[in-house]
């Protein structure tokens, strides 16, 4: 961290998030701050039976029959390479298990995330730019 004059780094994966940050100006050791991230309101059970698999809440949910590809870190949900682009996938679009269905960004990163299974969109499930969490269904398959 002193060559690069780095003062801050932070990783975050899954359920785990790492943060070293250096004081400017003093010389002592980095100060480490690990911590899990807290739950989402919306993910916190109400009862023990319930599991903890996050949801998006929406108006009339219904317990679910179908398969669903969900969002496998936290980011920025894009449903196309770039404004410009066509989405990745759209309602009515057959999907195979290598498909790119769309990009998560997390921490300036574009990560493709793929379907990892076959079936068609039945329905796009978050808006294009919108924050998604671990585990967030993003496109419910018909």
């Amino acid at each position: 961290m002193k060559k690069s004059d780095l003062t801050e780094f932070a990783v975050e994966e899954e359920n785990f998030k790492l943060k070293i940050k250096r004081e400017s100006g003093k010389e002592n050791q980095p100060q480490i701050v690990s911590y899990a991230p807290a739950p989402h309101p919306a993910q916190i059970p109400a009862s023990p039976s319930e599991g903890v698999s996050p949801k998006p809440v929406g108006a009339g949910e219904q317990e679910d029959n179908g398969n669903y590809i969900t969002s496998p870190m936290v980011g920025t949900f894009y449903a196309a390479p770039s404004p410009d682009s066509p989405a990745f996938a759209s309602v009515g679009d057959a999907i195979q298990t290598d498909s790119v269905v769309c990009i998560i960004e997390a921490m300036k990163i574009m990560n493709e995330i793929q379907a990892e299974q076959e079936g068609s969109i039945a329905e796009v499930l978050v808006e294009n730019g919108q924050p998604v969490e671990f585990g967030q269904r993003l496109f419910r398959l018909a």
